[in-house]
């Protein structure tokens, strides 16, 4: 009965406020809208930068006849395998035979190998790391620990660094720029419903005089702040949705970055904004209410 009753009052003070409650819903709109698609394109970028990240590995390169003046044994492999496995910052490796690595560069490159009489290049083993950032600790603890049998450990530091702090830096900015879309929209949401709440603040000395709760004055007006946030948030996402399935398409035909990078999934950026949505517009409403409960 007493919901009924704040709900009932909530919806007169929408209908009375009619110019507000569209400024309100609004800015929630907007608000949501670009942290929606804040959200969308952060997440494809760190997943974009994730994936870049995965390409990053150290590569252990065995000795050869012509390196080392003999080959290696599948004893001193068998070594270098058990010692990948037992380091946990490894998430896999992949040993790549000289006879695998020579059909390899035929096909990269058939002209440098069209020619050869021998197989010159070595045994391998690829290293994936399960952080990109630990890839030089990686390839200095096998160079420490001196295997018999391997020539050296290749790794393109420059690379690795460059890659390794671009992920860093695209992590850091989209969480900032999510952080402060927030903040903007709990502002804005807040400064909207100031607005209505000042316009009646005789009503709601009123109420207070003869007696009414702290809770049932906010209750009508937290209402209102719930109606205005969801159909904000509801709004945004038809207008997001619109976008993935017209105007994304037509992007991404032009982007080329993989089946492995992918956005956060619609579902959960929708489910994100409809509840950020209903907290904004409940919290900005709220909190507002404040100074003019202190009657």
């Amino acid at each position: 009965m007493r919901f009924q009753l704040l709900l009932a009052e909530a919806l007169r003070s929408v209908r009375a406020s009619l110019s507000t409650t569209f400024a309100a819903t609004m800015t929630v709109l907007i608000g949501m809208f670009l942290l929606g698609l804040a959200i969308a394109l952060g997440s494809w970028v760190v997943s974009w930068s994730n994936n870049v990240k995965s390409d990053v590995q150290a590569k252990v390169f065995m000795c050869t006849e012509y390196t080392c003046d003999r080959e290696v044994e599948e004893q001193q492999l068998g070594v270098v395998q058990r010692w990948l496995d037992r380091d946990p910052r490894v998430e896999a490796w992949t040993f790549v035979s000289k006879t695998e690595a020579l059909e390899i560069m035929r096909e990269r490159s058939p002209d440098l190998v069209e020619d050869l009489t021998y197989n010159p290049l070595p045994h391998a083993f690829e290293v994936k790391p399960k952080r990109a950032e630990d890839v030089e600790l990686i390839a200095a603890d096998i160079r420490q620990q001196q295997f018999a049998g391997v020539e050296k450990v290749g790794l393109d530091r420059a690379t690795a660094r460059r890659i390794i702090r671009v992920g860093q830096v695209i992590s850091i900015i989209f969480f900032g720029v999510v952080i402060l879309l927030l903040a903007a929209s709990g502002l804005l949401i807040a400064n909207t419903i100031r607005l209505s709440i000042y316009a009646r603040r005789r009503e709601i000395e009123v109420m207070k005089l003869v007696g009414a709760s702290n809770w049932f004055v906010r209750g009508p007006f937290m209402l209102e702040g719930l109606f205005c946030g969801l159909a904000g948030a509801v709004l945004a996402v038809v207008l997001l949705l619109l976008g993935k399935e017209i105007a994304l398409p037509a992007i991404l035909g032009r982007v080329d970055a993989g089946s492995d990078v992918q956005a956060l999934a619609f579902g959960w950026t929708a489910l994100i904004l409809l509840g950020l949505g209903l907290l904004l517009g409940a919290a900005g409403s709220g909190l507002t209410l404040r100074r003019f409960l202190r009657v």
